[in-house]
């Protein structure tokens, strides 16, 4: 059972400990308190924890400073929505919020190369007008004589790069528990020029002790990438993982999956899915069509598969897209050939930002003819 508090009243309260006076008459149930960033509103979640099936909903209900409780059904508890019942999670860091009502774009390397290089992506992100990037310092990879990334070496000079950019935002992979340390640290020392989203990538999507670490910690919000191939039910598990830590600023993103059928492109779209991860979680969710696309290649009607596929994650209702740009593809050291060209990103941004205008009319559209059929 959940139990969400009015406004303004807190875990370590009076009203906490009357809740579980009442609660301890029907058997042994632990409380466990969080304090949630919804979509609009910091609430507190009360979890009964153990048997709560003798104990009358009413009962909890009626007390004064109860605002609504519910009997968890399903097998997602921390990320569920339970019938619409549980308050949306939002993400508020850094003054970007990414939410069930909002759009962000993040652009940038899949890894860092050299200053120079990250120095060029992060003005002309800034340049088209985004302000959230992203860039590799940890990079698995299949071959083990592919490049593996700098490592903690180059997060000094990354840092300071993005915070002179005015980059708000880095998302970085994070491959091991010691990773998570050493950008911590290193945020620290560089004075926090910008911040950091810890990206779980889709080889650690089942690495479960890597998906408690970045759980424990709740000052970094965490991109879970949805593991190639495995279920999505599998996947929003994984998440339940990090929230079951204590983190909750988790943004669920769709990759594309492996399969022959997505050939020619490097994976299959599953970006249908969008709307189905909305329904059976309240996490926001991010389309990434780099990894799903795999090439630059152009339609015979001018436009690239990757502003295409980038359509249909926005227009099924994602809260923010991540791609890749270097500003020369053949030299990057990871994922060239999936990069935008610096020249392309005003393009790419208007085109993506049209797009959400257009499922922001479907909404609207929506909400009309519901009114009507009332």
């Amino acid at each position: 059972m959940i139990v969400i508090l009015k406004q303004g009243i807190g875990a370590d309260t009076p009203e906490v400990d009357r809740l579980r006076e009442v609660v301890s008459r029907f058997g042994d149930v632990r409380l466990e308190s969080h304090r949630i960033q919804g979509a609009s509103r910091l609430v507190t979640e009360i979890y009964l924890l153990g048997d709560t099936s003798e104990i009358p909903l009413r009962n909890v209900e009626e007390l004064p400073f109860v605002e609504r409780a519910f009997k968890v059904s399903e097998k997602f508890r921390q990320i569920g929505r339970h019938d619409g019942e549980a308050e949306p999670l939002a993400t508020e860091y850094c003054g970007v919020r990414i939410a069930a009502d909002s759009f962000e774009l993040f652009l940038g390397q899949c890894s860092a190369d050299t200053p120079e290089y990250v120095e060029q992506t992060f003005r002309a992100v800034t340049q088209s007008g985004v302000h959230n990037s992203r860039i590799g310092a940890y990079k698995p990879r299949t071959s083990p004589y592919d490049f593996q990334g700098h490592g903690k070496q180059c997060l000094p000079w990354v840092f300071e790069l993005a915070g002179k950019h005015g980059i708000k935002i880095l998302s970085m992979e994070v491959c091991e528990e010691r990773h998570v340390d050493e950008i911590a640290e290193a945020l620290d020392a560089a004075g926090n020029p910008v911040g950091v989203m810890l990206q779980i990538g889709t080889r650690n999507a089942q690495n479960f002790a890597l998906l408690k670490a970045v759980g424990r910690q709740q000052e970094l919000p965490v991109l879970y990438k949805r593991g190639a191939g495995i279920t999505l039910a599998e996947s929003l598990n994984a998440c339940e993982y990090i929230a079951s830590e204590g983190n909750r600023q988790i943004i669920f993103c769709l990759r594309g999956i492996k399969s022959g059928l997505g050939e020619p492109h490097r994976n299959f779209a599953d970006f249908a899915q969008i709307p189905v991860v909305r329904r059976l979680t309240r996490l926001p969710v991010c389309a990434d069509a780099s990894h799903a696309v795999g090439k630059r290649e152009r339609s015979s009607d001018g436009l690239m598969d990757i502003f295409h596929v980038t359509a249909q994650g926005v227009i099924a209702g994602a809260n923010m897209v991540i791609t890749e740009t270097h500003p020369e593809p053949s030299r990057a050291l990871s994922d060239g050939a999936q990069a935008l060209l610096p020249t392309e990103l005003a393009h790419y941004v208007q085109d993506t930002l049209l797009v959400r205008r257009a499922y922001e009319d479907r909404l609207a559209l929506a909400k009309k003819h519901e009114r009507g059929s009332e």
